[in-house]
């Protein structure tokens, strides 16, 4: 029977060898499964990074013009804080919910 085992099969470098890889592998901490769920969360991460610079992007463009321009800055007071002039009234209408 022993004669039937390949020789690289039989050296115990070998043998440990593919025993810590096997261990790496699937019982460690830091197993494949792992890796893969840090790999694909670094991705999501890096897309809200994307996300978040494009919005900061913006907010800095608006907030320029409305430092800028005082119509914008009107528009802006009007629409975001229903702000009016003392000779104008003011009626909101809401959407009924059904």
């Amino acid at each position: 029977m022993w004669s039937k085992i390949p020789n690289w099969l039989k050296n115990k470098y070998a043998i440990t060898m593919a025993v810590f890889i096997v261990w790496l592998a699937f019982f460690d901490q830091n197993n494949f499964l792992v890796q893969y769920d840090f790999k694909k969360e670094l991705k999501s991460l890096k897309q809200d990074q994307k996300f978040y610079l494009e919005e900061i992007e913006k907010t800095k463009i608006e907030l320029e013009d409305l430092t800028t321009n005082p119509v914008t800055l009107e528009k802006f007071a009007r629409e975001k804080y229903l702000m009016k002039k003392d000779n104008e009234e003011i009626f909101v209408f809401e959407a009924e919910k059904e």
